[in-house]
């Protein structure tokens, strides 16, 4: 599944209260983001997904840079029951093109 940069833009700004994980490099994170994204690099997603367990049944859209990493972040995720994860296409550059 997934989801694009202009809808998850609108979603925002009509005050929806999405759960977005940027799956980029810490440095990657603080130079452009989503607001209300929260940070977690790919590398550490195993280490995370118990910490992530009340969000199984949620809507999760998963970031990166261009979408390769977030579509890696989004198998991950899927392969531990998380039942509603996105992809949101292009990444970081296609929210920054809106």
């Amino acid at each position: 599944m997934t989801i694009t940069a202009l809808e998850v833009k609108k979603r925002l700004d009509a005050g929806e209260k999405l759960h977005i994980i940027d799956v980029r490099e810490v440095y990657e994170f603080e130079e452009s983001k989503i607001p209300t994204a929260v940070n977690i690099p790919l590398g550490t997603i195993p280490a995370q997904l118990a910490e992530l367990e009340n969000l199984k049944t949620e809507e999760v859209i998963m970031q990166c840079r261009s979408g390769q990493r977030s579509r890696v972040a989004q198998s991950l995720f899927m392969q531990a029951g998380f039942s509603n994860v996105k992809n949101m296409e292009g990444g970081i550059l296609a929210w920054q093109a809106l």
